[in-house]
């Protein structure tokens, strides 16, 4: 799921900012609707901790909100290519409509992918214990970033026959096919991955034979939210951290192409590296640092590791090297690892078995909103700094972001020594028992 998610995302940026001349903040803008979803992730796990259909709490909700990303995946392309078509010609009302239709599909999108992912990741709390956690983190980020860089390689090797091509009667074509195909193979697997795990396992048996025994509804659910400190601390590092790693995404791709002149075969092999390299970090992380040095440390540690890769991506520009290019995607991918590894690992900690899809969703939601607001600064600062560059001097608009993004990340930082897993624990577990005793 998150693999399509990724290199949905990244093609269709490179396509229309470099390809198809599209404004960087309306590319922003339209994908950041996506994310801009975010706050129907708390509605969406607290309806899985409580509403099993066919007697399944997670899985019904995974396939439908995985049959609905691939349906809209698919059904971007003719709506991209609708909205450059009026671009070209100038017509405002057809703009606008363009404008509003790009919105609205990446609304729909980023719906189901909340549908999808949030009852997913409630399902890894149902089906493993405290301490097998931190393990199956590593593991579906592993695969997460095996899928990733799998399909980024077989985006370049399909993409390769339309380098330089801008003609929209050949793109259009190329990428629907692509984007089926994705879509059909991505559905495939969440189907097959999916099948009996959670029957088999008896994830919230407990809750399917009486689902409102431990589980709370939204009001409830809200008056956890607000019994400790600690989760607004914690929200206010998802967002920052978050945000600093991914303020790039929606230009990365076309930093390749402006600055390095790269063909489009080749700036898709940029996720690629940066999809190795985060693989390394999270087995790194998981096997190493975290156990040697302890969740906040690592947090620490990959968050500085991601500030000095963001000022080396700036450095890489200014020699013009594609080598040292994704030789620095790679560093970056590392650092992205660890510090993810012990971002998610700190994330399960912070969450309650017994409501994990209400807690997953608020995690889900500070990310996502830092994800959308990424996508919408990300092209709008690169507008901001293209008004002080010049046509023939891009890499100064790119930097501008780069060196915003390593600000973000100290910040987080300093957010981050304020987390105290103990203090969470204390006050949630406290209010947990309170509300239970009410239904009594």
């Amino acid at each position: 799921m998150g693999c399509l998610a990724v290199i949905f995302a990244g093609m269709l940026n490179r396509v229309m900012i470099s390809e198809l001349a599209f404004p960087a903040l309306l590319v922003g803008g339209s994908l950041a609707f996506e994310q801009l979803m975010a706050p129907s992730r708390v509605l969406f796990g607290n309806i899985s901790d409580r509403s099993p259909i066919l007697g399944q709490l997670r899985t019904p909700y995974i396939w439908l909100g995985t049959a609905g990303f691939c349906l809209m995946a698919i059904l971007s392309i003719p709506v991209i290519f609708f909205t450059g078509d009026a671009l070209s010609q100038g017509n405002s009302v057809l703009i606008i409509l363009g404008s509003i239709s790009l919105c609205g599909l990446f609304a729909l999108y980023g719906l189901a992918v909340s549908l999808a992912t949030t009852p997913y990741l409630a399902l890894v709390i149902d089906l493993t214990s405290e301490e097998e956690r931190p393990r199956a983190v590593g593991v579906i980020w592993a695969m997460l970033t095996i899928g990733i860089v799998i399909g980024a390689i077989a985006i370049s090797i399909t993409m390769k026959s339309i380098d330089g091509v801008t003609d929209p009667a050949i793109l259009q074509p190329a990428l629907q096919l692509f984007m089926i195909k994705i879509a059909i193979i991505v559905f495939c697997l969440s189907i097959f991955s999916c099948w009996g795990l959670e029957a088999k396992q008896g994830a919230g048996k407990h809750k399917v034979e009486n689902p409102k025994s431990t589980s709370v509804g939204l009001v409830q659910a809200w008056s956890l939210i607000k019994s400790s400190r600690q989760i607004i601390i914690f929200f206010s590092f998802l967002v920052l951290y978050t945000l600093g790693l991914f303020l790039q995404d929606p230009i990365l791709e076309s930093y390749g192409a402006e600055v390095f002149l790269m063909p489009i075969s080749k700036t898709t092999l940029l996720n690629a590296y940066w999809g190795i390299g985060t693989l390394a970090g999270l087995l790194i992380a998981g096997m190493f640092i975290t156990p040697r040095f302890g969740k906040l440390s690592t947090a620490r540690m990959g968050c500085w590791m991601i500030m000095a890769s963001l000022i080396m991506l700036v450095v890489s520009g200014f020699s013009k090297d594609t080598s040292f290019l994704f030789l620095v995607m790679g560093i970056f991918g590392v650092s992205a690892g660890i510090g993810t590894n012990s971002a998610l690992s700190l994330m399960l900690d912070l969450t309650l078995p017994e409501v994990a899809g209400t807690f997953v969703g608020i995690w889900g939601l500070a990310q996502a909103l830092s994800r959308a607001l990424g996508k919408v600064l990300g092209g709008g600062l690169l507008d901001i700094g293209r008004s002080f560059s010049t046509p023939d001097n891009p890499l100064l608009a790119f930097s501008f972001v780069f060196c915003l993004e390593a600000v973000l990340m100290i910040l987080a930082i300093v957010v981050l020594n304020k987390v105290n897993i103990k203090r969470f624990q204390k006050d949630t577990v406290n209010e947990m028992q309170t509300l239970l005793m009410e239904d009594l």
